[in-house]
This record gives C-alpha cells, sequence and structure tokens, in this order.
C-alpha cells in the first residue's frame, strides 16, 4: 500500500472520530488505525440489521440481529463502521454467537465480520468470514467441518462454494454456544486467513477472494439468519 493511500485511511479514521462525537476511549485512531470497545450503537451504521448496546457475559458490547424481510443467506446484513477504507491488513474482534428462540431449524448462530464493504459505492458488496457455534461440538462430524465459512457477496453463499468446491471454504474448529471466541483475519491481497480463539494456525485460509486483490472497503460486524449476535472490542489496522 502507497503512503499517500495510508494517509488518507488516517484522516479519513480521524474524520470518523470526530464526526461521530467518538470520545478517546470509545474510537481510539493511532496512525491509520482504529480501535473500539463497541459499547455504543452510534460508532456503526446497521445494513438490514438492528443494533443497540447491551451488556452480555459481564461485557459492554454490541447486540446485532438481522431485520426485515428474509435476503437469503451470507448477504449485506451487518453493521459497518462508516467512512472506514480497509483494503490489507489485521481485523480483530470478539464474537459470541447463538440462536433466537424463533430461529429456524437451520440457523447455527452465525457471527463475524464482513470486510471490503463497498460503502462508497453503494453495492455493500463485501467479502466475510463467520464461525458457526453450534456446529463446533456437534455429534455430527459433518457439521463438525463447518463450523467456519467464508462467502463474498453478491454471488458466492455458502452452497454456492460448497457445491462448486465442497470442504474448501469451510473448516472445523473448536466453538462454544453464546461463548466469547476471539476472531483475527489477516487480510493480504486475494488471500484473507481466520484465526479463532487465539490460535497460532488459522483455522481457514482463503486463497481467492472473490471480489478480487483491489477490492477495498469499510469492515462491519456480520449476523446470519437466526443470529443473536454480540460483539466487543474491534481492532482494524490496515497495512
Amino acid at each position: 500500500m502507497s503512503n499517500a493511500v495510508k494517509a488518507l485511511q488516517t484522516v479519513r479514521v480521524a474524520a470518523l472520530v470526530a464526526l461521530l462525537g467518538m470520545p478517546v476511549q470509545a474510537a481510539v485512531a493511532q496512525e491509520n488505525a482504529i480501535t473500539m470497545p463497541l459499547n455504543d450503537a452510534a460508532l456503526v451504521q446497521p445494513r438490514h440489521v438492528t443494533v443497540k448496546a447491551a451488556r452480555y457475559r459481564g461485557s459492554d458490547a454490541l447486540e446485532v440481529r438481522q431485520t426485515g424481510p428474509y435476503r437469503g443467506f451470507d448477504t449485506d446484513t451487518f453493521a459497518f463502521v462508516p467512512g472506514l477504507d480497509f483494503h490489507d491488513g489485521t481485523i480483530e474482534v470478539d464474537v459470541a454467537g447463538s440462536s433466537l428462540p424463533d430461529a429456524p431449524a437451520n440457523a447455527r448462530g452465525f457471527v463475524g465480520i464482513a470486510f471490503r464493504i463497498d460503502e462508497q459505492g453503494g453495492t455493500f458488496a463485501c467479502e466475510g468470514l463467520y464461525i458457526r457455534p453450534s456446529n463446533g461440538r456437534a455429534s455430527d462430524q459433518l457439521r463438525r467441518n463447518r463450523s467456519t465459512q467464508y462467502f463474498s457477496y453478491p454471488g458466492y453463499d455458502f452452497d454456492r462454494l460448497r457445491r462448486e468446491a465442497p470442504g474448501q471454504y469451510e473448516s472445523y474448529v473448536d466453538l462454544e454456544v453464546g461463548e466469547w471466541t476471539h476472531l483475527r483475519i489477516e487480510v493480504a491481497g486475494a488471500q484473507a486467513q481466520l484465526y479463532v480463539g487465539g490460535a497460532a494456525q488459522p483455522a481457514l485460509i482463503v486463497n481467492d477472494l472473490k471480489r478480487g486483490a483491489d477490492a477495498h472497503g469499510t469492515v462491519g460486524l456480520f449476523v446470519g439468519i437466526g443470529a443473536d449476535g454480540h460483539f466487543r472490542n474491534l481492532s482494524v489496522r490496515p497495512r
């Protein structure tokens, strides 16, 4: 990434903090990085979701749930950071996912991160990585093998990817329903790696991000159908 692009990102993040009136403890911008404890719903903008500040498992957090007509699996259902322009770098966040009481039978507590979201162009096309907490310790081995998932919106939901490349865009990782789980995503060009729970090795590696190596955009807190999602401690460090 050029110095000019890095400088532009720094300005955008600083402007974001000023525009939203974030106190220092709510959003800290250092160079071209941003850190948010996610204790104020005003820090993000909803896209087909509801967002509210909540207290969850002893922590301040944002509760994110889908709203409105059903849009299908793996679409633009997230709360995003406005004005952020992310290309390559590191995204970290703590997530907790479970299924709502009225969730459909195929709900798995889908929670994760959407990135390179096209906010500027208004399409909200994005890449995404999420976990299925109820699969992590399922008695069915096939379900366990589908504990993590990559998708790209529009056009590449889990079902298409599973049909065209079985097992390539999902993997096993140990998860507990409703418990805080740390996610770290490393993005470089057309590759993304998902690290779960502080592991030294990635649980999932994607070598062909569908929007291409040059895509960029903001970052969002993703939830799938029927999910009761909670998020805290978001860090975005572009490079």
